[in-house]
């Protein structure tokens, strides 16, 4: 599909004051964001300046969620609502496109949130609360804490899918690859990983009952170290994720610069009850087009081993992109050659250095019959500018530079693409405007 350079601001279809009506779009869409997007796509600007805005969703009557991170800095917002973290309500009331009611609900901020059944759930640090919530609200009441107390340090985004009284929860690895002195070069694995008793994979949990620890969690599924990319396949009714592939195979390991800034695949997993993806004893090799043993456990890039029984990825996309948010398209306003298909959001990451970073986009998976139809095209692009992504430490590029990092994707009622981005704090809408 032919792509076009288009420039981002606001429209959206347009959602009344009183909560729960839709408007019909009052004005043709001004599409300038800055991104590129296919064709008869237009991107905007929905807000800005929301802080670090990561995980979204969007209420039955259109009303825009997203939870900001208040560990992660990220712009200060001209409302008030940042960088302080928490849930974030928007809503366009006057039909321009652009939201005007922008409101800090409450929280103390973290990555997840889930909207449904009269509730909202938020990951709040290390807790995962939950308020009483009826779409059109403006305010929360006071929250009850379903999860508390989880394991802090490493990666801890604690995201989550409900899914009527389930909650799936990502409890992300505490280490890179489970070495016996984490980071440290040469140092081998821990063998058996003891780490993989409580992190390193999905939990699940009551997603109603107040009061839970860790201890209370059911392991559905163990070998991933870090899933911050967890969605609910809706078509093929079970729960899908993309993983965070380990770090520093030439820092630690001698592998090449090159070798390494591919390495391992980003994976695509299909994840039923019990199943086992590897981490940390194996990575997908981009070269072997496999899992290969880790160096830790005596890998080379090429020996099988042990990996031979773990379950592979549907489809792997090169190194350390960082997927942060995964949603399976089940709309109507998109071209049919969507519908069904996987959005992935790549945040971008450090460890391609000394090579230019990369990620930093949106892009579209076809699926057919629960597998990957590739190849993959870049759906939303130009978030990053090529000086921030040469800086290694993502620090603020030269004046003028777009520095942004898209995080979270929610669909909305219309069909039409929310995407958020936490180092900036812009809310994106993509919307479909072609024949």
């Amino acid at each position: 599909m032919r792509s076009t350079h288009i420039r981002f601001v606001v429209c959206v279809a347009a959602l009344a004051a009183a909560p729960g009506v839709l408007m019909a779009q009052s004005a043709p869409p001004v599409c300038d964001a800055g991104l590129t997007v296919p064709a008869g796509f237009c991107a905007q600007v929905f807000a800005d300046r929301l802080g670090a805005a990561r995980h979204v969703v969007v209420a039955s009557n259109g009303d825009v969620l997203v939870n900001a991170n208040p560990s992660r800095g990220g712009a200060e917002s001209g409302t008030g609502v940042g960088p302080g973290g928490g849930v974030i309500l928007l809503r366009d009331t006057n039909g321009d496109g652009r939201a005007d009611l922008v409101r800090k609900l409450g929280g103390a901020g973290g990555t997840g949130i889930a909207v449904g059944g009269g509730y909202l759930w938020a990951t709040e640090r290390n807790n995962i609360v939950r308020y009483r919530f009826a779409v059109g609200d403006t305010v929360l009441g006071a929250a009850d804490t379903i999860i508390r107390n989880l394991p802090t340090g490493g990666h801890s985004a604690y995201n989550f899918v409900v899914r009527g009284r389930v909650l799936y929860l990502n409890i992300g690895s505490r280490t890179n690859s489970c070495q016996q002195l984490d980071r440290q070069s040469k140092s081998k694995g821990a063998d058996p990983c003891v780490e993989l008793e409580s992190r390193g994979g999905i939990w699940t949990f009551d997603a109603n009952r107040p009061g839970q620890t860790a201890a209370d969690g059911k392991r559905f599924a163990t070998g991933i170290r870090n899933a911050v990319a967890l969605a609910w396949n809706e078509p093929a009714n079970e729960l899908w994720a993309m993983m965070h592939g380990r770090d520093q195979l030439a820092m630690n390991w001698g592998f090449s610069d090159a070798y390494n800034a591919e390495n391992p695949g980003e994976e695509l997993l299909q994840i039923h009850q019990g199943d086992d993806f590897g981490w940390p004893y194996c990575y997908f090799s981009t070269e072997e087009r496999k899992l290969v043993a880790a160096p830790e456990y005596g890998g080379d890039g090429k020996q099988v081993g042990r990996c031979a029984a773990k379950k592979p990825p549907v489809y792997a996309f090169p190194g350390h992109w960082a997927p942060n948010a995964l949603l399976f398209y089940t709309g109507r306003s998109f071209p049919a050659e969507y519908r069904r298909g996987a959005f992935v959001v790549f945040h971008g990451s450090w460890n391609r250095a000394p090579l230019v970073q990369d990620g930093f986009r949106v892009s579209f998976l076809p699926l057919a019959a629960g597998k990957a139809a590739p190849p993959p095209r870049t759906f939303a692009d130009g978030f990053a500018s090529e000086a921030f992504k040469g800086n290694r430490t993502a620090g603020p590029p030269p004046a003028g530079q777009r520095n942004h990092r898209p995080t979270g994707i929610a669909q909305a009622p219309d069909g039409s693409l929310y995407v958020t981005d936490d180092l900036s704090g812009t809310l994106y809408r993509i919307s479909y405007q072609g024949k």
